[in-house]
């Protein structure tokens, strides 16, 4: 079958391979791929700058986002045939640690988890995989491609969760969240802020484009001047660009007993001079939390899941600004300037 592979750490090594079926001896739920969504992972691995193929392969499966539908499933398995499925995308490490025991492989201690398409599990950029139905997710039928955004709505389910958590400390309930960028996870992450019934406030810097209308048909607001001139002083800040000025900027913008959660990761090199005494204590004598964001586990899928549900599905469709067949991937990685969700289509959703 046909699989989009690299060679990890090797720049520029994507091709379109052919790669074994899988076997009734790897897992026992069988799954034809539909979509796969595209990330700025995705394009960091083909740029060479991290990536793991499985142990005995020198190339790896690319792609994390998934979308697919059950083809074969064991009776009694929580999936069935004909079921829309996303498979979760990281996996406990082998001894396993404390957290990964529990379940709670978002927070693997030692760093030996494995990830699909990332780190020593070929990914779903191919036309069918295996897994054990654990874990696979169930995605909602209606919600057709758009199931596709599982993945990185998951991301924001865990940020969401964490954030829900630490506000139990403040008995003055939070009112007023800011999301910085309005990419994928960015705007996902609003979403699921205005499902919490906040007043959300999206920071990113294009004027046209599909990204401010996204935001305001949500109910929130959009800002393209600056985390200086938001005007608002927040109680939450989630941090999805990884940009150095905008991470710093969302930790000195929140309220006393403000909450931000970093989700983007940012390059390293970029120097920016910072008066760390004045943060330090602006954090200690405000009661200010920072925390970071990585992954989620399957409380979060789930999580996900009803979170897209809940949604508007046509909103979620204008997130889905490109979608390339397989035969065309290299086209995939071609962002436009108005793209919000690239989408490589793999199988027939009718």
């Amino acid at each position: 079958m046909r699989a989009v592979t690299v060679l990890p750490q090797k720049a520029n090594s994507l091709e379109l391979s052919d790669v074994p079926e899988p076997t009734e001896a790897d897992v026992d739920v069988l799954v034809d791929v539909l979509a796969v969504g595209i990330c700025g992972t995705d394009a960091e691995i083909i740029a060479g700058e991290y990536g793991e193929a499985p142990p005995g392969h020198d190339r790896l499966v690319l792609g994390h986002e998934s979308l697919g539908r059950v083809r074969q499933a064991p009776s009694g398995a929580d999936v069935a045939e004909g079921d829309l499925v996303a498979c979760i995308v990281r996996c406990p490490d082998p001894v396993p640690c404390a957290n990964c025991a529990a379940g709670q492989w978002d927070m693997c201690s030692n760093g030996r988890y494995t990830e699909h398409g990332i780190k020593g599990l070929d990914g779903f950029m191919r036309e069918r995989y295996r897994s054990s139905a654990d874990r696979l997710v169930r995605v909602d039928s209606a919600l057709g491609l758009a199931g596709v955004l599982m993945e990185p709505t998951s991301i924001v389910a865990k940020a969401w969760a964490e954030i829900d958590r630490f506000a139990e400390r403040d008995a003055e309930k939070q009112k007023i969240a800011l999301v910085t960028g309005a990419g994928p996870v960015g705007l996902l992450a609003a979403l699921l802020g205005v499902q919490r019934g906040l007043e959300v406030h999206v920071l990113d810097q294009v004027t046209d484009g599909p990204k401010p209308d996204l935001v305001r048909d949500l109910g929130a607001h959009y800002h393209s001047d600056g985390i200086e001139n938001l005007g608002v002083h927040p109680d939450i800040a989630v941090e999805c660009t990884g940009v150095a000025p905008l991470v710093l900027g969302s930790i000195e913008v929140v309220r006393p007993n403000g909450i931000t959660c970093l989700t983007g990761v940012s390059s390293p090199g970029r120097t920016k001079q910072v008066d760390l005494g004045g943060l330090n204590r602006a954090l200690v004598l405000e009661n200010n939390l920072v925390f970071g964001s990585v992954n989620a586990n399957r409380s979060h899928w789930k999580a996900a899941a009803r979170a897209l549900r809940a949604a508007d599905r046509g909103w979620l469709e204008r997130l889905l600004t490109h979608r390339v067949p397989l035969d065309d991937v290299r086209r995939a990685f071609d962002r436009g300037a108005d793209d919000v969700k690239v989408v490589l289509q793999i199988g027939d959703l009718s």
